[in-house]
């Protein structure tokens, strides 16, 4: 029984960046084996065990065929017989199917360390066509490593895969498990760029997908689209390292805008409330979490006023504030900010124009978080006056930091 290195550690350890979990394969060896060497079983489609010490997963040397469509649908074989390079052909890219025995020795039958070298994301074989999820992957992949390029031959067989409809058996869970980690990556407008290419946006976000040739508003720098703009709000989002939530809310905030009718153009008068439905509806068919479709629905709804905050009467500023649901929430509403200030950053030319005062509404919310609500109750002797009160109140004192 031979035990090896693969997979992400054995390619991070090469571009020398940390490695976050190590994978392994054991050739040669049985369930029986493992589990007499003290390891536990957890895997039910293939055999994959933890290490009784460390609980890293051994995976045994296994192969796979295609049976059905989708990414559930292979058939797997492990066994003694299985050899290393069996396993490895199985894999996605070459730069994942390296590996490293016991004494360093790296084993390469695919070529992954030249195309490290030469920063190249190339499938491994023909077999890469039988999985969708690959896909994914590849745009992910090019979100984490923004210097590596998609080989031509690559990117061929993803538009082949999608011609073939084979992307439409993706289940939701795993479309927002990948697009989740791909968001979450320092250059994430890579991986959508990457689905655009290989056809896959349109099938997936085709919300999204509708946006790229969309002009934007015609005092906006010509060479920016919305889809353009977008991105370069996700990109904004990453460099400052902001939440997953907030990353994503960016990505859906102009949905609307690809439904602009031509006659509105270049304008798009009502795009946030078509946003909304857009971002609702998209939600709902990935499963996303609550957290990043409730924050979405707002940055959609909102982006627009935040922007334009400096021109807002006090009234309407608590008005926002109450709907957004600001005062029980205010981290969720700073996240709110925080999108909207990618929304203004993603542009070119944005450092000639005024900028949005997002400490107005931080402002704004202390100042309505500081009147006394209790206070107000006690002094209402019909009770139905209350919140018209407590609204009337926070204005007040709205007002005083606005002037």
């Amino acid at each position: 029984m031979q035990i090896y290195t693969v997979g992400g550690a054995v390619r991070d350890e090469l571009l020398g960046l940390s490695v976050r979990d190590r994978d392994y394969v054991v050739v040669g060896g049985s369930p029986e084996t493992m589990l007499s060497n003290g390891f536990r079983q957890i895997g039910k489609d293939f055999p994959v065990f933890l290490h009784p010490q460390t609980h890293e997963e051994y995976a045994l040397a296994r192969t796979e065929r295609k049976v059905s469509h989708g990414y559930t649908g292979f058939s797997f074989h492990a066994a003694a017989d299985v050899t290393l390079e069996d396993d490895l052909a199985r894999r996605d890219l070459t730069i994942n199917a390296i590996a490293r025995a016991n004494d360093g020795t790296l084993i390469d039958p695919f070529g992954g360390v030249a195309d490290l070298q030469a920063r190249v994301l190339r499938h491994v074989g023909p077999a890469f066509i039988e999985d969708p999820v690959r896909i994914l992957r590849v745009a992910r992949f090019a979100a984490r490593f923004s210097e590596f390029t998609v080989a031509p031959e690559t990117l061929n067989l993803m538009r082949e895969m999608v011609t073939k409809g084979e992307v439409d058996f993706l289940v939701a869970e795993r479309v927002w498990q990948e697009l989740a980690k791909g968001l979450m990556e320092d250059k994430p407008s890579r991986m959508i760029w990457v689905l655009r290419e290989s056809g896959a946006l349109d099938r997936l976000l085709p919300e999204l997908a509708r946006l790229f040739g969309v002009p934007q508003r015609a005092d906006y720098h010509p060479e920016v689209d919305t889809g353009v703009h977008v991105m370069m709000a996700l990109d904004y989002a990453a460099q400052c390292n902001y939440a997953l939530p907030v990353r994503f809310s960016v990505l859906l905030h102009d949905l609307g805008k690809g439904l602009t009718a031509q006659s509105d153009l270049p304008r798009h008068p009502g795009h946030e409330g078509r946003s909304v439905k857009l971002v609702d509806d998209l939600c709902a068919r990935l499963k996303t979490p609550t957290d990043c479709r409730d924050l979405a629905l707002l940055v959609a709804r909102f982006h627009g006023d935040i922007r334009r905050g400096r021109e807002l009467r006090a009234s309407t500023v608590v008005r926002l504030l109450e709907n957004a649901d600001a005062l029980r929430r205010p981290k969720r509403f700073a996240q709110l900010l925080e999108a909207c200030a990618c929304d203004f950053h993603g542009r070119l030319g944005w450092e000639t124009k005024i900028q949005p005062d997002p400490d107005l509404f931080v402002r704004a919310l202390a100042a309505a978080q500081s009147v006394d609500a209790a206070e107000i109750a006690r002094c209402c002797v019909d009770s139905t006056q209350i919140p018209e009160r407590l609204h009337a109140a926070r204005v007040d004192a709205v007002k005083q930091i606005l002037t």
